[in-house]
Order: structure tokens, then sequence, then C-alpha cells
């Protein structure tokens, strides 16, 4: 789910915010930085931990998957493309149950990740290979 930024520029600069984000349930904060725009991060996610996703340098499309089974997922589970841009404070919801294969689409792009769990807190860390599912 988008929560949608939004922009406010006057003569002293340039704000960006999203008033509609609750961060009550953030526990742990960190950043992404891909090495280069042909890497994509993933596939990786948690049956039990959520994270929020917004870009604060950049622009990174974000693939997300539902899964159906952490053991042994269906390898035609469809995917969903995000597009995030630095332009508006925009957050992406990736909930419970979700994977996630992270693309960054401009050069020194960097990714705010939030997330509901310290890290070690819980056992719930799901990797896959890219190339796992059918259509990527």
């Amino acid at each position: 789910m988008l929560l949608q930024g939004k922009t406010h520029q006057d003569d002293r600069g340039v704000i960006t915010f999203n008033n509609e984000f609750d961060a009550s349930e953030i526990k742990r904060i960190y950043t992404i930085e891909n090495h280069s725009t042909d890497f994509i991060r993933g596939w990786q996610g948690h049956k039990i931990e959520q994270r929020w996703f917004a870009s604060m340098k950049g622009s990174f499309e974000i693939s997300v998957i539902e899964v159906d089974d952490f053991t042994n997922p269906s390898k035609d589970l469809i995917s969903q493309k995000y597009l995030l841009t630095d332009e508006v404070l925009t957050y992406l919801h990736i909930p419970a149950g979700c994977i996630t294969a992270i693309q960054s689409k401009s050069l020194d792009s960097k990714l705010l990740v939030l997330a509901d769990y310290q890290l070690g807190e819980i056992a719930d860390e799901y990797r896959y290979s890219l190339d796992y599912f059918n259509y990527m």
C-alpha cells in the first residue's frame, strides 16, 4: 500500500512530507544503497515483520510478492511493482507475509527502510534466488 507524500515549496525552500504515515510501530531504521542500477536485491522478506520504504535520494523500483507458503512458495506468484522517487515522501508499506526485490533506478540512490522489530528480536528472514519465480 502506498502512503502518498506531498511537497511544499516557498521562498524558504522545499519541504517533502507525509502526514498520513503513523510511525508508532517503528523499532528500527536503516538505509539501502545498491552498488549499481543493474543489481537487484532480493527476493527477501518476512512472514511476521513489516517494512516501510521511502526513497531519500534518487528512485527505486520495488517488486512485491505475497507469499503463499514460505517453506515452498509457488513459482508462479504474481508481483506488483512500485516506483518510489525522492520528489515526495511517499512510503510503500510491505505487510507481513511479503517478499521484495529492490532495484535502484538512478545512480547514488538511497532507500529509507523502517521495520517494526529490532534486529534479532525474532527469527523471520526468508530469501529466495532472483530466478526462483517464473516471471523474472
